[in-house]
């Protein structure tokens, strides 16, 4: 099935992070999470073990104020046993528990499998693995939908191919630096799946732009991966656009893709997201972009092959 997304999904992963109960500090994070909800992207992107559960938490919080849309607005991951790694059949069910008790749901619209590293392939897809549970709770009709979200690209060729998901989420390979999702997205979109592309911004470099420190999927840039993007900011100022304008569009723009999912942790950020999202871009700059030839990527998924 194809979800009924927005060109946006806001992401939460920092949500609540060292918060405690009844703080003054969780309800300053209940209260940022009200105005997630009160935007007008259709989704709220979490996971089990955002925050150490915090980031659900808060949602919930945020969900008992705002109500019956609100509870219809998250989509989560399931996660695997934070203390021992297990990842099968029990643990999705139990991780799905976990969720929909901090968000306080019974059913979500979209339930990823969330970085499957824990495990093989094989033991994920086989009898009492990871995604037995998940397509239970999917012919349960707890979860509308079931997805994979991870990085590695090879790994998740392997997911996509099955047939068995609904969606697929990959984060930092598919930017104006590293395109190596697309045949992986391309694959998905051809299955009628919903692509969910995260990290537009390369988790770093590509929303500050060149400078001492800065990262790119969770990696410091190389020196070639600086210049590179510094030749991309020359471009996009030439056409009075920012860089991560540019970042943005590249995956709004991208006929692979029906969300691109990215993490929000303030209002400000917020408005800032949306003042990029409605940015037009000249059509030169991707012309521009084309001619600049290919990034070097610091993303190495060989161990994952």
């Amino acid at each position: 099935m194809t979800l009924n997304v927005s060109p946006l999904t806001l992401g939460t992963s920092p949500l609540g992070r060292d918060t405690e109960p009844g703080s003054p500090e969780e309800d300053a994070a209940v209260r940022f999470a009200e105005q997630l909800f009160d935007s007008s992207h259709a989704f709220i992107d979490t996971s089990n073990n955002y925050a150490g559960g915090r980031s659900e938490a808060v949602l919930g919080l945020a969900i008992a104020r705002k109500g019956t849309d609100a509870a219809t607005r998250v989509i989560s991951k399931v996660d695997c046993d934070p203390e021992t790694g297990a990842f099968d059949r029990d643990r999705v069910l139990r991780s799905f528990e976990e969720t929909t008790t901090r968000l306080g749901v019974d059913r979500l619209p979209l339930l990823h499998l969330h970085d499957p590293y824990t495990v093989t392939f094989d033991e994920a897809i086989g009898r009492g693995g990871a995604v037995e549970g998940l397509i239970e709770l999917r012919e349960s009709g707890r979860v509308d939908a079931i997805g994979v979200a991870a990085g590695p690209v090879g790994m998740m060729a392997r997911y996509v191919e099955t047939g068995v998901f609904d969606a697929v989420l990959i984060h930092n390979r598919f930017t104006v630096v590293d395109h190596s999702a697309a045949p992986v997205f391309a694959d998905a979109h051809e299955r009628g799946m919903t692509v969910f592309n995260a990290a537009p911004f390369g988790a770093g470099i590509l929303a500050t732009g060149t400078r001492e420190g800065a990262m790119y999927g969770y990696r410091p840039a190389t020196p070639e991966l600086q210049e590179w993007v510094s030749r991309l900011e020359r471009v996009a100022a030439s056409f009075g656009v920012s860089l991560p304008a540019v970042a943005l569009h590249f995956s709004l723009r991208s006929p692979l893709i029906d969300s691109t999912v990215v993490g929000i942790s303030s209002a400000q950020r917020l408005a800032q997201l949306d003042e990029l999202a409605a940015t037009p871009i000249p059509d030169e700059v991707w012309a521009e972009l084309e001619a600049l030839g290919p990034a070097p990527s610091p993303v190495d998924d060989s161990a994952y092959a």
